[in-house]
């Protein structure tokens, strides 16, 4: 320890500690992209425009999808921005309720284009099955069955 020429105490002759073996910080399993990911959203608008032309459904669910996969893309933009500045972060629960009530376009997009949510494989499987029941549920409500039900 020496005197600065501020006048400050500060570190002399200082010499950094070198590991005898590498330190490997274990990460999570990276999620492969498959082709799944690049076709999902064409892929849905094909079914939704055949069930548009088998049953048609009221016109309020496809601005429901808007809306929702809007409001869910915003979430995780927010939920990334807060996980760069360490403050309050959007569980992973509520993301996945966010898919599954028809906000699942959003999210891909968001892991898509913002990189948030998109590495971790066990958010990833849950949230494919998120989509896999938003679509089933989809189909199963506009068809004739799925509408007699609603009117009782």
């Amino acid at each position: 320890i020496e005197i600065g020429p501020q006048g400050k105490k500060r570190a002399k002759n200082v010499l950094p500690i070198r590991a005898t073996r590498p330190i490997r910080l274990r990460q999570p399993a990276a999620a492969p992209w498959g082709t799944a990911t690049l076709f999902a959203i064409p892929a849905f608008m094909l079914l939704y425009g055949g069930v548009v032309l088998l049953w048609r459904p009221p016109a309020t669910i496809a601005w429901v999808y808007l809306g929702m996969s809007l409001l869910t893309f915003v979430a995780y933009a927010r939920d990334k921005a807060a996980a760069r500045n360490g403050t309050w972060r959007t569980s992973e629960q509520t993301l996945h309720l966010l898919s599954i009530a028809c906000g699942w376009p959003g999210a891909l997009m968001a892991q898509r284009l913002l990189g948030h949510k998109s590495t971790k494989a066990a958010f990833r499987s849950v949230f494919w099955g998120t989509v896999l029941i938003n679509v089933l549920g989809f189909i199963g409500l506009c068809s004739p069955i799925g509408r007699e039900l609603l009117r009782t």
